[in-house]
């Protein structure tokens, strides 16, 4: 095992970057998750830490070694990628035996590590079989006995388990976390789902164009978002937002919205940095908004409901912009009518609009 270091890490493609002085250390042992849209340069990081991009600035030490001028095979890694990347004519077994005997490692010493690999993902039966006789989740767990075996020091995952459908997607995320946790081997793995990143990470990286957003532990960052893309970005469904400006009134304080509405604020958060005529977004997770009988200066008229069996999802708009409210309660809501909100303090966010930084 071991621990991982990034520092200053920079990629160039002639005179345009695509990833811009990333700063980043994952504990020996620890599963970390890059998470964020397509684009967003979570891949090209990982290459570069695999040794398949070449790192245009910035130190990569991997085990206390610096590892930038290193190839891939002397990095000590296993890579699992989106495609399997099976050998179609080789069978389960020579196709995760194919790096031991690349490596001229004796049958005597890899034929246990592959009876164990095999085991623990459960491809006990399938030895003999060629990929094509195989499932999309087995040839992932082939994939994945193919990088057991060679006992690496830390793991790579690209984005394995998007070939899969969803009820497959559940299931593998579990067996990896599983396995992670059996072999406590460093793992970075990489996605733009950010459910896989949530119920799989130790911390999440949270990348957008380049540049790391916010690192912390899954639910800090559902909780409390560094700013509108992350608070945007992780949830399902995602977060309400609603843009206002910030008015005092006798009552308090009040984001006038979009279309004339004004929603009293909470005294916590409190917009201390912020006074009168500021811009300010509102942002409240769908299920932390409660449905009342009594009235409230948040009103919302139901357009569209989603029943799910285990919630319902009620949409409408609030200051101009579309809201998701979710309860788990049977409701008889129907589309045309009109809702009373109650948004509890402890649930609200607010953020400065321009900048898109989270008040504390």
């Amino acid at each position: 095992m071991a621990a991982v270091q990034l520092s200053g890490i920079f990629k160039r493609y002639g005179d345009t970057q695509v990833v811009h002085g990333i700063d980043l250390h994952i504990d020996d042992g620890e599963f970390v998750v890059l998470v964020g849209p397509s684009g967003c340069g979570k891949s090209t990081l990982m290459r570069m830490v695999a040794g398949l991009e070449e790192i245009s600035g910035g130190d990569l030490m991997i085990g206390g070694t610096r590892a930038n001028a290193l190839a891939p095979q002397q990095r000590n890694i296993s890579m699992v990628f989106q495609s399997y990347a099976l050998y179609p004519h080789l069978s389960v077994y020579e196709n995760i035996a194919f790096g031991p005997r690349i490596r001229k490692e004796a049958s005597t010493s890899f034929k246990p590590r592959i009876e164990a690999a095999a085991k623990m993902l459960n491809l006990g039966g399938y030895l003999d079989r060629l990929p094509r006789a195989l499932s999309g989740g087995q040839r992932q767990r082939v994939a994945m006995g193919r990088a057991v075996v060679r006992e690496p020091s830390l793991f790579l995952f690209d984005e394995p388990l998007s070939n899969l459908d969803a009820k497959l997607r559940v299931q593998m995320r579990t067996e990896i976390k599983a396995l992670h946790q059996r072999l406590k081997n460093t793992v970075i793995y990489v996605t733009h789902d950010q459910i896989e990143a949530m119920t799989m990470a130790d911390r999440i990286v949270v990348m957008n164009a380049g540049r790391i957003e916010q690192i912390g532990r899954p639910l800090d960052l559902y909780d409390r978002p560094a700013n509108l893309f992350v608070a945007s970005f992780l949830g399902s469904p995602a977060m309400n937002f609603a843009e206002g400006v910030l008015v005092s009134g006798a009552d308090g304080l009040a984001l006038k919205l979009a279309d004339g509405s004004e929603v009293a604020l909470p005294q916590t958060p409190a917009p201390a940095s912020a006074q009168a005529g500021a811009k300010l977004t509102l942002g409240v997770r769908p299920e932390h908004i409660e449905t009342v009988a009594a009235p409230s200066d948040v009103v919302m008229e139901v357009e569209v409901v989603e029943p799910t069996g285990a919630e319902t999802h009620l949409y409408g708009k609030i200051g101009g912009s579309t809201w998701c409210v979710t309860t788990r309660q049977r409701s008889s809501i129907e589309p045309g009518q009109r809702v009373a909100l109650r948004l509890p303090a402890e649930h609200v966010h607010l953020f400065d609009t321009e900048s898109g930084r989270r008040l504390a």
